[in-house]
């Protein structure tokens, strides 16, 4: 149960937040699918190019753009490395 508490807390928190957009809630839904389907690890290990048609971006630099947001924003912690494996996020 606290598990799916992340999205629902999110989803009440995006209501009241003036900064968050569409692209936001589409980039935090595809992570949070893959949360979940990965059986819910401490972290994520993401690239772009797998999330990005998921989360129907098409251009990297908005990519990067939303998903640095949402860890300044606090919605989640994003830690970007420029390797074959990915970058790391955390709820």
């Amino acid at each position: 149960m606290e598990k799916t508490k992340t999205l629902t807390d999110f989803l009440s928190a995006v209501t009241r937040d003036p900064r968050i957009g569409p692209i936001h809630i589409a980039l935090f839904t595809v992570l949070y699918n893959r949360w979940i389907r990965d059986g819910f690890p401490k972290a994520i290990l993401i690239t772009s190019y797998q999330v990005m048609p998921l989360a129907k971006i098409a251009s990297r630099v908005t990519f990067c753009k939303t998903i640095k947001e949402l860890d300044e924003y606090g919605y989640l912690k994003y830690e970007p490395f420029f390797n074959r494996r990915g970058s790391k996020v955390y709820f």
